[in-house]
């Protein structure tokens, strides 16, 4: 792979600074803007409920939903949803604001590694030019950066901690300065990170670091220093002393109950099993992982072809320069782990694989980095590029998006139904579950005795849950093409209040 810090690799004029801070101003205001539109899928809905729960508890330990336990994630993200439920209020922004921190967060992590590689120097001492700032704006503008960090879930919180301690173990692993400050302080940031991602997703947040780091070392075909070894001990304990803020509270408070669920069930049984029915075939993020760098794709595909062609098919991988091969290595194996790890996984969702992206950001911004301080078009088309992608996500937020999101959630169904007085009638669903209704009807939801909305298949089940409530209207949520079981049923007095295009609610009482 050619280097990425020769001399004559040196911008003669680059991109003017100015540039590059509007860039910047244009990326905060991406990812900030539009996250008051309404929840989308199962996920975000439940997720701010957990949190919205927990704030109003005044409960910083317990996981619940509807008031029964939670044990699906650790409270990372339920933590940033309570300090901003408190300075923004219970909304949508506030729930993803966090999120968006870390998407941010991400970003400035991936910007670090680049100036440290920047700083890694040549036999002349001269650093990279802005190759920083390539890796930033490729970071800032890829698809999946961008989508989850727009999402009141847990794909970004364990990508930016995994991300952030990473980055400090390559400061770490390849620095050459001696004090301590310099020298062992990004050492430090790597296992309190990896505490970090233990709190955003469970285990995960210590596995993958400690595998990326160990594959790493075994493709360098050398071992860890001193430093590194002695580590291991004070910094695991270092990491497990800042889980443990959550997980020994919890398991102090529900004993067998935390490990059944969150660690047997939520951990193991997922990972072995399709018991949460997200079933997919094997080569799954072979394909989800690749369209998660656009719209850098053939720029990934094309740095990841050069390094088989000119690394390990002549298998000279050492025989490269000492700046970039390292570079190299490490994002080969923070992108590998991730992708073995659940390409072997029983439950496969898009967004497990985010943790891989930010290597495939790296392995795409050194060849386009290469393009862009060798040739004045390449350093123009790949900015206007990152820009461009970012305006067309700022339009699409503004014109397309919010007609989708509106017809995926409920909650200008309820709002309808809240403006038309009925605002405490039981909330319950016929022929579909809503979880987006878990934030948008909150304590209103029927439930079955283990907490979960029950599923109704018939106008007897309806009319048993109106007797249950003493005979006061409940609100169905339908779709459209079953309405009809509730206004020809004889026993009902149906009135349809609003749909979104998939769904109706309906205000349902005996005649």
């Amino acid at each position: 792979m050619p280097e990425i810090t020769k001399t004559e690799d040196r911008e003669p004029r680059g991109i003017p600074k100015y540039v590059w801070i509007l860039l910047a101003v244009l990326v905060v205001f991406v990812y900030f803007f539009g996250l008051t539109l309404p929840f989308l899928g199962p996920d975000e809905a439940r997720y701010a409920e957990v949190g919205r729960e927990m704030s109003q508890r005044g409960d910083w330990i317990t996981p619940t939903l509807g008031g029964f336990s939670w044990f699906e994630k650790p409270a990372l993200l339920y933590w940033l949803e309570i300090l901003s439920y408190k300075v923004f209020g219970v909304n949508e922004f506030a729930a993803r604001f966090g999120p968006a921190l870390f998407g941010l967060g991400t970003i400035v992590s991936l910007w670090f590694l680049g100036r440290s590689v920047e700083r890694t120097t040549n036999s002349e001492q001269r650093p990279t030019t802005n190759f920083a700032n390539y890796v930033a704006l490729i970071a800032a503008s890829t698809l999946g950066l961008i989508v989850f960090s727009r999402a009141a879930s847990f794909d970004i919180i364990i990508t930016f901690p995994i991300t952030a301690a990473l980055v400090s173990f390559f400061v770490f692993d390849r620095s050459s300065e001696t004090s301590f400050q310099k020298r062992y302080l990004p050492l430090i940031l790597f296992y309190v990170f990896v505490g970090v991602a233990l709190l955003a997703k469970g285990l995960i947040g210590i596995v993958f670091p400690f595998a990326i780091v160990g594959f790493f070392y075994l493709l360098s075909r050398r071992l860890p220093s001193r430093a590194f070894l002695t580590s291991l001990i004070w910094g695991t304990l270092v990491a497990i002393a800042i889980a443990a803020i959550w997980y020994f509270p919890m398991y102090e408070r529900h004993g067998y109950q935390f490990i059944d669920e969150f660690i047997i069930q939520q951990h193991f049984q997922r990972f072995t099993s399709n018991r949460y029915q997200h079933p997919q075939p094997f080569y799954f993020f072979l394909w989800v992982l690749p369209l998660m760098t656009l719209p850098w794709l053939p720029f990934f595909f094309a740095a990841i072809w050069k390094l088989i062609k000119e690394g390990f098919h002549r298998g000279d991988v050492a025989a490269q320069s000492e700046t970039s091969s390292p570079l190299l290595l490490f994002s080969v194996s923070w992108l590998l782990v991730p992708l073995v790890f659940f390409s072997f996984s029983g439950s496969k969702l898009p967004g497990y694989i985010l943790p891989a992206v930010p290597a495939g950001v790296i392995l795409a911004a050194t060849f386009v980095h290469k393009l862009a301080v060798s040739n004045t078009k390449w350093r123009n088309t790949i900015v206007l590029l990152g820009s461009s992608t970012l305006i067309v996500v700022l339009l699409l937020l503004i014109f397309a998006v919010p007609r989708f999101a509106e017809g995926d959630s409920v909650r200008t169904l309820m709002q309808t139904a809240n403006s038309r007085g009925y605002t405490t009638n039981r909330v319950l669903s016929i022929y579909t579950v809503s979880h987006n209704a878990e934030f948008y009807a909150a304590g209103r939801l029927v439930r079955d005795a283990d907490g979960k909305q029950p599923k109704l298949y018939s106008a007897d089940e309806v009319l048993k849950e109106i007797n249950a409530g003493g005979g006061q209207p409940v609100l169905v949520l339908v779709p459209l093409e079953r309405l009809v079981v509730l206004t020809k049923d004889d026993r009902l007095k149906t009135l349809v209040i609003k749909d979104n295009g998939e769904l109706a609610i309906a205000a349902v009482s005996i005649k």
